[in-house]
């Protein structure tokens, strides 16, 4: 019986509705304006607080139900799924439901509402269940342009809901930065978007100009139309357009009108711009001094930011009258670390000082052979503990980039405590000088700020990379990599020097890696005397004086080991060994430089803490060219210079002293 009652009051309020029982429409579809055409359906259950809208299910604030034979919803969620804002009224009494369509409007006890302000009689009058506003379901369907089909204890509501695509952005870019009025060729770079993947079909601009005439602020604005015929709104971008720029003026002068042979010049850059904004500034022809008497141009230019120029000629005049003669002059004004010429025979003069060399029982691990690396595989292994320098020097001719790594396994069966301290890295670089250069001078200065150890452990069995900064960087073919570093640890481990292609897990390859053979030329070996104090007391620099490195008989060669084969081996060159000499008494006014006796040279030194490199941005390339390393002022000076012997130099090379010329007015 009372399936036989709801089907009755079902078929009542369908034909009651005078709505037709619809099926299923297509989706979607497309309105000449481009918008698309949704269908929305809503499933209600008689007697149930049950909706579901679109397959998902949500829960109505009070449950559908029938009165005399009316049906009645909530208004608020009926409203939501509608996708309507609602809102009340306190003055008038009135509920409010708002589309972007239709606007709503239900008083509480009144069987009137209206749509759009146009009245309407409803099929029954609102009223308050449970604190929320009931309206008649057929009603809202009739306002809300929907159609309704009724089977069984079901209700589906059915309404098109019109999706307006996204509007296009007319979004761009002004370029450059700095926009001169009538200079500067002005670029739009295109930053237009569209959700829909429309192409775009046509643009309108409104304030665009290639070159702007004068100065001041300019609105550009942009609008894009897609193949819809969808219109962005307007984008706009404010140009601030600066006043023409001029060239900047190139302008010097000099600390004199004129000036004796040997005389030092003093330039002071004059030049101006009227933005303030120049960046490259260039002498010609502006020697320290000069050598020869006569008129000397001298040439400056300068570039502003935005690439104008201004260059100016001056001459300077120098008379017959000598102050200096050039070597002279060098010697007491080139700067330090600069090249300066010398008679290379008469350093040979020089009497070579035979100093006394005291070693200290420093470890370092040499790894140079082979020098060319031609594979993968282990460049050296030891098993080594408390602290180790370790140096390395290679050169990529596998023929695809590689890894070099310093390995560490724990072989024992108690955790191992290490750290790492000073390190220097040259490279990669395809200059095996410049590499050995770079990683002396950086070692150097790590070592003079004695950095703190960074401590870590290795638990038995683990195996650790311990300088993975020099992995960072893949060598290329012909790169060359050049290292130190010092690391400590309280118990022995076993060390590997690593080469692997790159993207290889070398801890991974360890086990299955080769020991590389020799290149029977350069040094891998392990070294026990690795650090030499030279202590001179006697005055030095009254007189020419030479001190001799890698010259084999005062610098006599280190011997160790080979750990890969256990024959002996001699450190050649004494490469990677560190000399600390403490000079006690270098007498007033002394010149001390480095000398290149075996052809090209290019260092570091810590001269009194200072870093010194040599040649600074150059090399010595042969005996006839020295490098200044320190002068001493008025008064004897005590000296501390420290040092480690470049890779990828030549030796010997000769630390000179000799006095400085007097100085004259």
């Amino acid at each position: 019986m009372k399936s036989l009652k709801w089907l009755l009051i079902v078929s009542f309020l369908l034909l009651s509705f005078g709505y037709a029982v619809s099926n299923d429409a297509s989706a979607e579809g497309v309105s000449p304006a481009g918008q698309t055409a949704a269908t929305d359906k809503l499933v209600l259950t008689m007697g149930s607080a049950n909706m579901v809208h679109n397959g998902s299910t949500y829960q109505s604030a009070q449950p559908v139900v029938s009165i005399n034979g009316r049906t009645f919803i909530p208004f608020s969620s009926i409203a939501a799924r509608y996708g309507y804002k609602i809102s009340y009224d306190a003055l008038k009494k009135e509920s409010i439901a708002k589309s972007d369509t239709h606007q709503l409007v239900f008083k509480i006890g009144s069987d009137a509402a209206t749509r759009d302000g146009v009245p309407t009689k409803l099929t029954g009058a609102a009223f308050i269940s449970n604190g929320y506003l009931m309206v008649p379901l057929r009603s809202w369907g009739e306002m809300a342009d929907s159609t309704i089909a009724v089977v069984g204890k079901e209700i589906t509501l059915k309404w098109s809901t019109a999706v307006i695509p996204p509007k296009p952005t007319a979004d761009f870019e002004v370029q450059p930065a700095a926009i001169y009025a009538g200079q500067t060729l002005v670029t739009y770079v295109d930053h237009a978007t569209n959700a829909t993947g429309l192409p775009f079909v046509d643009e309108r601009w409104n304030g665009r100009m290639d070159v702007f005439p004068e100065a001041g602020t300019y609105v550009v604005t942009r609008e894009v139309e897609d193949s819809n015929g969808v219109w962005s709104d307007p984008y706009s971008v404010t140009v601030t357009v600066l006043a023409p720029n001029l060239p900047p003026v190139a302008n010097f002068a000099t600390d004199k009108p004129q000036y004796r042979i040997g005389e030092t010049v003093t330039y002071t850059d004059l030049s101006t711009d009227d933005g303030n904004a120049i960046v490259r500034s260039t002498f010609t022809g502006n020697d320290k001094a000069f050598f020869e008497p006569g008129d000397k141009a001298v040439t400056l230019t300068v570039e502003d930011k935005d690439g104008l120029t201004s260059t100016v000629t001056k001459t300077v005049t120098v008379t017959n009258e000598v102050l200096y003669t050039k070597d002279d002059y060098d010697q007491l004004f080139a700067a330090t670390g600069d090249i300066f010429a010398v008679d290379g025979q008469a350093v040979l003069n020089f009497p070579s000082y035979k100093y006394r060399i005291v070693s200290e029982a420093a470890q370092m691990v040499r790894s140079n052979s082979p020098e060319t690396l031609v594979q993968e595989g282990i460049e050296y292994n030891a098993q080594l503990s408390d602290k180790v320098r370790f140096m390395f020097h290679n050169v990529n001719k596998i023929g695809y980039p590689v890894t070099i790594h310093l390995l560490a396994t724990n072989m024992g069966s108690s955790t191992v405590n290490y750290n790492k301290s000073a390190a220097g890295m040259g490279g990669p670089t395809p200059s095996p000088e410049l590499a050995g250069k770079l990683s002396a001078s950086r070692y150097l200065t790590s070592l003079a700020s004695n950095p703190s150890p960074q401590w870590s452990t290795i638990r038995p069995g683990e195996t650790k990379e311990i300088l993975p900064e020099i992995a960072k960087t893949p060598l290329k073919p012909n790169d060359s990599l050049s290292s130190y570093v010092d690391v400590y640890s309280d118990k022995e481990l076993v060390y590997n020097i690593v080469v692997t292609a790159v993207g290889k897990d070398p801890v991974a390859q360890l086990p299955n890696l080769p020991v590389m053979p020799r290149d029977g030329v350069h040094v891998r070996g392990t070294f026990y005397s690795a650090d030499r104090s030279i202590d001179i007391d006697d005055q030095i620099g009254d007189t020419p004086m030479r001190v001799m490195f890698g010259d084999k008989t005062v610098d006599t060669i280190l011997d160790g080991i080979d750990e890969t084969t256990g024959q002996l081996e001699y450190n050649l060159g004494n490469f990677g060994v560190l000399y600390r000499m403490h000079l006690s008494h270098v007498a007033p006014r002394t010149m001390i430089a480095l000398n290149a006796r075996g052809g090209l040279y290019t260092g570091a030194f810590l001269v009194n803490g200072q870093l010194v490199t040599v040649a600074n941005n150059q090399a010595l390339r042969n005996n006839a060219q020295s490098a200044v390393l320190y002068r001493t002022g008025d008064s004897e000076e005590a000296v501390d210079i420290v040092f480690t012997i470049a890779s990828g130099s030549n030796l010997p090379i000769a630390m000179t002293f000799a006095p400085l010329p007097a100085l004259r007015q």
